[in-house]
């Protein structure tokens, strides 16, 4: 176990946690069938749809960057309702939008709401008594219910008429509301003990670990937001077909969220880390180059349970460096900055040089920018090893449960 001073990981804070995360990554998680809405509703190119979801993504990535030192802070339930009230507001834009210059303005505003909601949100995670299970419950609650959204979006623009998918986020967001006020509050005061633990320096991220997580997502939301017509193109399934592959694999990738951190204490964070990273960029090779839907389905399969592995270790390594919750908000921050951006760069490359090129560049990609993480799973033992061979309270009473 990972036990640390913090809120209990009850019901009602999972329930919190889930709903904030899963809104606040929202926009990312479905940006596939958002992708195809945009194409086909207003004819176009698979560059132009990319920069429309873009458009979305960096603004959510720079205002959760903003905000990632107010999170911090108490308030996390005002801010997520304020980011869900205006993202709200973005959707129902959206849904009525009869042009592409209403589309980019609406998805504008409803990436400024999810990035408050995402801030607050993923900063809380730091709040909790185990990051580990915090992030693995967490993480857990958002794919399925993504999975969910990610079939329940197309039904409703092919049922009810395109663009209607934005009103069922919109829907979301109102659902939302009551269920975050459980969500785990920022400490009113700097902790006394953090001079001794490293936690003051580690809320200021290096730049090279924001890059590298930047990049990482880059590659990676670049992939899954082109991995419907992919799968439509290269392997000749429908529309249909493609999003159930997608959303199956995101539900049993789930297996992955539980063995990140299991993998993590019986072989150690950052060399069970570095499996993953390798699966993952071989599995995502591997979903570009195959014309095989039977080899399609595996690979994402494969792809998305060691992502979500890399992901629930990142959080919870993040969260045991800065227990204010910091740190966990600027990644994703700079996490959902190469989301934002991962859209346009892999849809210039697949038009540019093709799916053999593009293969390549996200495999050599998420080499590179693991890189980084690696180093930070590094400190994040550091950060908890001394004080658990001690075995002693921290100054203010706290005292800091081992991990193995």
């Amino acid at each position: 176990m990972n036990a640390r001073s913090g809120s209990a990981l009850t019901f009602g804070v999972a329930v919190a946690l889930i709903a904030g995360v899963t809104l606040g990554n929202g926009g990312a998680n479905v940006m596939p069938v958002f992708v195809d809405d945009f194409a086909s509703r207003f004819a176009l190119s698979d560059s132009a749809a990319g920069l429309v979801a873009a458009t979305q993504l960096m603004a959510t990535a720079v205002v959760t960057l903003l905000l990632a030192k107010r999170a911090a802070r108490p308030g996390r339930v005002r801010m997520t309702r304020l980011g869900l009230a205006l993202s709200g507001a973005g959707f129902l834009a959206a849904a009525a939008a009869t042009d592409p210059v209403t589309l980019v303005l609406a998805n504008l505003v409803i990436g400024a709401g999810l990035g408050a909601v995402y801030a607050a949100a993923t900063a809380a995670l730091a709040a909790t008594d185990d990051a580990d299970k915090a992030s693995a419950v967490t993480i857990s609650g958002v794919v399925g219910v993504t999975a969910l959204l990610i079939m329940g979006v197309p039904a409703a623009n092919h049922d009810l008429g395109e663009g209607t998918g934005f009103l069922l986020m919109a829907l979301c967001c109102l659902a939302a509301w009551p269920l975050t006020r459980r969500l785990p509050d920022g400490p009113a005061t700097p902790d006394a003990g953090s001079a001794g633990t490293g936690e003051t320096t580690a809320a200021k991220p290096s730049v090279v670990l924001l890059l590298g997580t930047g990049l990482l997502w880059t590659v990676t939301q670049g992939a899954w937001s082109y991995a419907s017509v992919l799968g439509r193109q290269h392997t000749g399934m429908s529309h249909s077909a493609v999003s159930a592959v997608l959303a199956i694999s995101s539900v049993v990738a789930l297996v992955g969220a539980v063995v990140g951190p299991v993998a993590a204490r019986r072989f150690g964070r950052m060399r069970s880390m570095a499996v993953f990273v390798t699966a993952q960029a071989l599995a995502m090779a591997a979903l570009v180059f195959t014309h095989d839907p039977v080899l399609f389905t595996v690979a994402a399969v494969l792809w998305q349970a060691c992502q979500l592995a890399v992901l629930v270790q990142m959080l919870a390594a993040a969260a045991l460096i800065d227990p204010t919750g910091r740190l966990v908000a600027s990644l994703s921050g700079a996490g959902a900055l190469g989301t934002g951006i991962g859209p346009l760069a892999v849809g210039a490359v697949l038009e540019g040089a093709g799916a053999g090129v593009l293969g390549i560049v996200l495999a050599i990609g998420t080499f590179v920018a693991s890189l980084p993480l690696l180093r930070m799973t590094v400190a994040s033992g550091t950060a908890t090893d001394e004080p658990n061979r001690r075995r002693r309270p921290q100054p203010d009473g706290r005292s800091i449960g081992p991990y193995r």
